[in-house]
Order: structure tokens, then C-alpha cells, then sequence
């Protein structure tokens, strides 16, 4: 408190003491001069003290407040001084206030995202720790019981080494799955653009899974019978991966004896809408805003026993935005769900389609 006192008498000294200065200046001048003319030296005297005192208190305060306020500034390290300038603290302290206020508000955004950061990151190293312990230990158990002896009974040592190796192969199927999210995510995965049809990329995609599905009694078909072709430009192995985690999801999730259906359709002028939809469990509403997040699943322990690496859908989410293309979801619980995600149509025919003609 003595230190804001001993600061504003500083400044009301040296303020009064300029302006002491000017009226005895003036002061003298008016002596010198006629009595004849006293009144219009009165006036004159009045006027040019009025205006002198005006400007250096309007001054003074401004660079008061100014030097005040900015050193405030510097002093927390919240706001870089450079954005501060004479011109924007006045003596009008509602603008001021609301520049403090805006400030503020702009500051607890940010630490309140921060938080959020802060949240999803403790969150996600915990599921990366989760996801590389189990089978870390899976394999672990079955080397260890192998060193113990077991590795004498030949049936035993194959059959535990078949296990060791299936717990290997998911550590690199998550491992590899990481790396490709994160060369999505800081663009060192190039995208390689080409024509192609979508309708034979998707019957390729259900060969490829005809056997999984059989399992769960699953039929995969189209919506139609395309007859012609639809000629999209994508990158046809990145496409190919989300059209095969988008399948492979609603086999996951579909019922026993349920259908995954593919439809194709024309959005606007130069887009199309691919819409994977089943008739399985479906997702609860409070669960849809998290479904891309890197190892969130809906169903903690049944999905962990169906494998995968809990990546599928935040790199279906990543390839689709690499190009620059949007994904969508609607699902109601107990009924079934539908994925959707545009590319962009091409009128051209890939080059290896074109039959040259015969003169």
C-alpha cells in the first residue's frame, strides 16, 4: 500500500510542478505588458493555462496508466509487451476494462483446453500402456512356462509358441497401426491418387472378409446390383483399408445371422456418399462423439476377445481427412449403425481400362 501512495505522489509532484512552471512563465510575460490591455491578458492567461493543463494532465495520465499497466504485463509474462501501445491505454477505463476482461476470457479458454489436452493424453497413454501390456505378458507367460520345462513335451512347445507368436503379431499389428496415425497426422504418409471403381474396390473388400463374415452368419452385399461402374479418385490402398475397418467393425458388432449392406450415391455434382450399414448392436448416443478417438471402444471387454488394436476407426477418421474428404455416423442403439464417408467422382477411366480402338 505505501508503494502505490509514494508512486501516485510522484506523479502528482512532477505533474504540478510542470504545470507551476508554465503559469509562472506566462505569468511573467503578462507582467511586462501594458495595464491598458490587463483583461485581454487575463483572458489569454485563462485560456492558455486551461488548454496547457489539459493536455500535460491528459498526457501524464495516459503514460501513467500505459507504463503501469504494461509492466503488469511483463512482470506475469501473460501478454507480450509489444502488443501494448500509448494509442490503445487511454483514460477510459470501461475500454480498458473490457480489454482486461476480453484477455481473461481468451486466457481461461485456453487453460481450459489445456485441461482437456492434458485429460486426453493421461487417458491415451493409459490405453497405449493397456493395449501393449496384455499381450506383452501373454507372450511373456508362454516363453517363461516354456523355460520352466515345458519345452520338453513337443505338443506342448508347439502349441504355447503358436500362442506366443499370435501375441507378436498383434504388438506389431498395434505398432504399425500407431506409426500410421501418426504419419497421417504430421503428413509424412503421401497420399497416391489414382482413378479408380469404387464398386469393384468394395466386392474386393468383401471377398477379402467373406470368411470372417461366414462365421457370425453375416451377409455383405450392396443396396443394388451395379450394373456400371463408379469411377472415383482416391487413394485406392488407403480407401481399401477403410472400406475393410469399416466392414470389419460391423461384422465385430453385428449380430448372428445380421447383413452389412454397401450403398453408393451421388451427393453433388463432383461427390459421392459410400454408406456401410449393418443391423447389429448399435451405439449409444454418448458413446458416438468419442468413437474416433485412438483406442476407445464401446464395449470395453467383448471387443478386446474379437482382437484388432482399437485404432481402426481413428485411422479410417485420418485417411479420410487427409483427403481433405468427411466421415459420418448414425446409429441407434439395439438397431444397427451406419458409416458414411464422401470421395471425390471421376468421368475419366483409369488408364489400364482403356481399350484402344481397332482400325
Amino acid at each position: 500500500m505505501p508503494q502505490k501512495f509514494k508512486r501516485s505522489y510522484r506523479f502528482a509532484l512532477r505533474t504540478s510542478l510542470y504545470i507551476s512552471i508554465f503559469l509562472t512563465s506566462i505569468l511573467a510575460v503578462f507582467l511586462f505588458l501594458e495595464f491598458s490591455y490587463i483583461w485581454i491578458s487575463l483572458l489569454v492567461f485563462a485560456l492558455l493555462s486551461y488548454l496547457f493543463t489539459f493536455l500535460i494532465i491528459q498526457y501524464r495520465v495516459e503514460r501513467f496508466i500505459y507504463r503501469r499497466i504494461k509492466k503488469v504485463y511483463d512482470n506475469v509474462s501473460l501478454l507480450d509487451s509489444t502488443t501494448l501501445s500509448p494509442n490503445r491505454i487511454t483514460t477510459d477505463m470501461s475500454s480498458l476494462t473490457q480489454e482486461v476482461k476480453r484477455f481473461a476470457e481468451d486466457k481461461k479458454l485456453e487453460i481450459e483446453t489445456l485441461k482437456v489436452r492434458e485429460a486426453y493424453r493421461k487417458e491415451f497413454m493409459g490405453n497405449v500402456s493397456h493395449e501393449l501390456k496384455t499381450p506383452l505378458f501373454t507372450v511373456q507367460g508362454y516363453i517363461l512356462t516354456l523355460l520352466d520345462g515345458a519345452h520338453k513335451d513337443k505338443a506342448i512347445r508347439k502349441k504355447y509358441l503358436a500362442r506366443a507368436n499370435k501375441g507378436v503379431e498383434r504388438l506389431i499389428y498395434i505398432v504399425k497401426d500407431l506409426d500410421m496415425i501418426t504419419k497421417l497426422e504430421t503428413g509424412d504418409l503421401h497420399l497416391r491418387y489414382e482413378t479408380f471403381d469404387i464398386v469393384e474396390l468394395i466386392q474386393a473388400s468383401f471377398d477379402l472378409l467373406e470368411m470372417k463374415a461366414a462365421k457370425k452368419e453375416i451377409t455383405l452385399t450392396f443396396d443394388i446390383e451395379y450394373e456400371e461402374p463408379v469411377y472415383v479418385r482416391a487413394d485406392r490402398e488407403r480407401i481399401q483399408q477403410v472400406l475393410t475397418n469399416l466392414i470389419v467393425n460391423s461384422i465385430k458388432y453385428g449380430k448372428k445371422g445380421g447383413t452389412t449392406e454397401i450403398s453408393i450415391e451421388n451427393l453433388i455434382k463432383n461427390k459421392v456418399i459410400i454408406r456401410v450399414t449393418d443391423n447389429g448392436e448399435g451405439i449409444e448416443s454418448e458413446n458416438i462423439p468419442r468413437l474416433f478417438e485412438r483406442f476407445y471402444r464401446v464395449d470395453k471387454s467383448g471387443s478386446r476377445k474379437e482382437g484388432g488394436s482399437g485404432l481402426g476407426l481413428s485411422i479410417v477418421k485420418h485417411i479420410l481427412e487427409a483427403h481433405e474428404e468427411k466421415i459420418y455416423v448414425e446409429s441407434v442403439f439395439g438397431v444397427g449403425s451406419e458409416f458414411s464417408f464422401t470421395l471425390e467422382k471421376s468421368k475419366a477411366v483409369p488408364e489400364e481400362r482403356v481399350i484402344p480402338e481397332i482400325t
